[in-house]
């Protein structure tokens, strides 16, 4: 600005501004015409002032009762409805470690979530949960299965062995868990529950396994710690070959 600048101030003010939109509106509360009190519009389009906060809320729940009772006229009504809604059962029984299970199961839920949040079998890990790692390891009927990519309804029927079942009744280790402690496997143990199951599983088919089976059973988990020549000596250990 020049230092005359009540020049400038007189300048500014001869200058034609665009039109400003908010001059269009007086400066008062639009309440009325929000509430439809406009002389063109009908009162009865708007809800009522008088209405209170719980005949709306009586509203709201009556509104909610009546679709739900539609809903279920409808389903009575269709065999296709009923049988859609019976697609999956929730309480299904599974045999854990020898011992049969109810327990309550989403139809999206995976059996590694299963076992840790609704049976409390915590030996079973998820690492990478998306079958990659191993350590989520478990046996159905005796074969090596990620659970943290099987559902638990696929496990129904089936004979599922956790590292908790392992072991002898009495708590007496296993062969292969007793190998591992002798050939120091377990470094930071994240990964040893899904080696054991696999090493058990190994053996319960093959229980005089070359060091190339034995390699390539463990293949399936992985071991951050780098202690697979451990875990595999513990293997031959096991059966008999070390």
């Amino acid at each position: 600005m020049s230092e005359n600048w009540k020049e400038d101030l007189a300048e500014s003010e001869q200058f034609d501004y665009p039109p400003d939109p908010a001059d269009d509106f007086e400066w008062v509360p639009a309440t009325q015409e929000v509430a439809g009190n406009m002389p063109d519009l009908p009162l009865e389009t708007w809800q009522s002032q008088s209405s209170t906060r719980r005949e709306f809320l009586r509203g709201v729940v009556c509104s909610g009762v009546a679709v739900s009772a539609a809903s279920y006229l409808w389903a009575g009504n269709s065999s296709e409805a009923r049988a859609a809604v019976r697609g999956v059962e929730r309480l299904v029984s599974l045999n854990i470690n020898g011992k049969n299970r109810r327990v309550d199961v989403a139809p999206n839920e995976t059996l590694a979530h299963t076992l840790r949040y609704k049976l409390g079998l915590t030996g079973t890990k998820i690492g990478c949960n998306r079958a990659e790692c191993g350590a989520c390891t478990v046996l159905a009927d005796d074969t090596t299965i990620y659970s943290c990519s099987t559902l638990t309804h696929q496990a129904r029927g089936q004979k599922i062995t956790t590292v908790e079942g392992v072991a002898a009744p009495d708590g007496t280790l296993h062969p292969v868990q007793q190998a591992f402690i002798d050939e120091l496997g377990p470094q930071c143990g994240f990964c040893t529950p899904g080696q054991v199951v696999a090493a058990v599983g190994l053996l319960k088919k093959n229980p005089k396994p070359t060091e190339d089976e034995a390699r390539r059973a463990l293949s399936g988990n992985l071991c951050r710690c780098g202690a697979y020549d451990h875990y595999l000596k513990g293997v031959m250990r096991a059966s008999g070959r070390a």
